[in-house]
This record gives C-alpha cells, sequence and structure tokens, in this order.
C-alpha cells in the first residue's frame, strides 16, 4: 500500500501516460455517457468522436452518470493518505459519490486519511490540482496543511472556454433552440467562465480568432499572469485553435508553462465539437 494516493474523476481528460504522480499512487475513476441506449465509459481507450456523432444523431437529450461510492472505494484501498479531485458538484453528482465513498472504507479502513477537493471545474483546474498536490505532497507537509493549501489554491483558479456548437445545450434544455440555430449561423463563440461552480457567459464574439483574443485579454483582467503562471489547454478536435491560443498567451504573458490536451469523453460531451477549455 502507497503512503499517498491522488485520485480522479476521467473529467480530468488525464491517463498513466499524461501524468506523472511521483511517489503517490494515481488513478482516474470513469464517468458515463448516455446515448439513447448506447452507454461510452470515460475510458483512454474510447473514442470521444464516436460518441459526439452518436449524440448529434440521437434526436433526444443525452446525459451523464457518475461513479459509483464503490468505485471510489476501490482506488481509497490502495493508499494510506488520499486525495480525490472531483468535476464540479454543480455539474454532476460525482463529489457526492467520493464522500460517501470514506463512509464505505471508514470501519475497513481505520486511520486513513481522506480529503475530496470539489474543483468547481472540469478538465485543465483538475490537471493543476493534481499537480499541486503532487508537488505539497513531494515537500513532505502534513496532510491536513496540504488541505488547507489545495483548497485555497483551488479557489484562486479561472477557467475559460469557448464553444463552437451549441446542440448539448439545445438538446439538454439549457438553450432555445431557436437562439441555439441564430449562434451557430452567427458563427458566435460564446466566451464563458466558471463562476463558484457555476457557467457565466461573459462575452459572445463571432468567429474562433476573436473568441481566442477576447480569452487571452480576460486573462490578464480576471487573473493576475506571471510567465510561470501554469496554464493548460484542452480542445475538442480543435488542436489548431488549441496551438493559436497557446501562442498567444505565450507572447502576450511570457507564459513558460504551458501544456495543451484532448479532450476525453466527458468533456467533449460538455465543450462539444471544436471547443477550446483554459485553466489558469
Amino acid at each position: 500500500m502507497k503512503e499517498w494516493g491522488l485520485i480522479a474523476d476521467s473529467s480530468c481528460d488525464l491517463n498513466h501516460q499524461l501524468f506523472d504522480p511521483g511517489d503517490a499512487y494515481f488513478a482516474t475513476v470513469p464517468l458515463k455517457i448516455v446515448v439513447g441506449d448506447r452507454e461510452f465509459v470515460d475510458l483512454p481507450e474510447t473514442d470521444p468522436r464516436e460518441m459526439l456523432r452518436a449524440a448529434r444523431e440521437f434526436k433526444g437529450p443525452s446525459s451523464t452518470a457518475c461513479p459509483s461510492p464503490a468505485d471510489f472505494a476501490v482506488q481509497l484501498r490502495q493508499a494510506k493518505n488520499s486525495f480525490i479531485v472531483t468535476i464540479s458538484s454543480r455539474l454532476s453528482g460525482t463529489y457526492n459519490a467520493a464522500l460517501q465513498a470514506i463512509e464505505l472504507i471508514r470501519d475497513e479502513l481505520p486511520g486513513h486519511k481522506v480529503h475530496v477537493v470539489d474543483s468547481l471545474s472540469t478538465a485543465g483546474s483538475m490537471v493543476l490540482i493534481l499537480r499541486r498536490l503532487r508537488d505539497l505532497i513531494a515537500q513532505g507537509l502534513p496532510f491536513e496543511e496540504i488541505v488547507e493549501a489545495i483548497e485555497h489554491y483551488r479557489d484562486q483558479m479561472v477557467i475559460l472556454f469557448s464553444l463552437a456548437t451549441f446542440d448539448a445545450l439545445v438538446k439538454n434544455g439549457r438553450m432555445s433552440a431557436v437562439t441555439g440555430i441564430l449562434a451557430t449561423a452567427l458563427n458566435i463563440r460564446a466566451v464563458a467562465r466558471n463562476n463558484d461552480g457555476r457557467i457565466q457567459v461573459l462575452e459572445k464574439p463571432r468567429g474562433e480568432r476573436r473568441a481566442i483574443e477576447r480569452m487571452v485579454d480576460l486573462m490578464g483582467k480576471v487573473k493576475e499572469m506571471g510567465s510561470r503562471t501554469p496554464v493548460v489547454i484542452t480542445h475538442c478536435g480543435n488542436r489548431s485553435g488549441a496551438d493559436s491560443l497557446r501562442r498567444l498567451i505565450e507572447k502576450t504573458y511570457g507564459s513558460e508553462d504551458i501544456t495543451v490536451l484532448d479532450c476525453a469523453c466527458l468533456t467533449s460531451f460538455y465543450a462539444g465539437d471544436q471547443g477550446l477549455l483554459l485553466s489558469f
């Protein structure tokens, strides 16, 4: 059994090839996307393009299903001190499932310490939280000090995102069909951010280039940026857009720590084809 464990749900878009946990145990627990009678488990081998294609062709709304408490409990048994990082509790029941997992192992593993971090976000924000946890553990800090430090770190984080398609929002009742059609026809790329775990639309620029410019400009307005401020860009089938965003961030802020990742299934479901997510 390892001394430390880092566990995340699959919306972090990471796998063992993309994340070095140091000396800690690391695992991801998959969510599921349900499209009609088809179920897509958010594993590294599951093709998000096939999931998106199925969602477009299916006439009704699609949904997501969070992991069970038992799924998290399996991973908690691998380390004496564990941190679980989850997608925003505003978007999924995953956070509550992780809390319930602690109760499942409480009598079985007395003395185990577990803290669940509600990212209030997803994707790159969870990546940054996991990296920070790894670094805090490497410093040899006590568990309670790491809890305090990571909650403060989480509260300083920002995620901005730009959507190119509104199909999922329309089908799931979060946007009217007329508004969605109009936004698509006008090539509107909504730029939004998380606000205490809730989605807040900030601007509605037309075209991807303008959306990228606005995202980079907003970065400096919502947070003090430095050359070493870590940034994670996640994209859904839009590497060219992600690279354009990366280059403009480097030029504007002199950033030296930028990671570009592909969306897996769960974040593809929320971001939609060509979506860009920016965490810092």
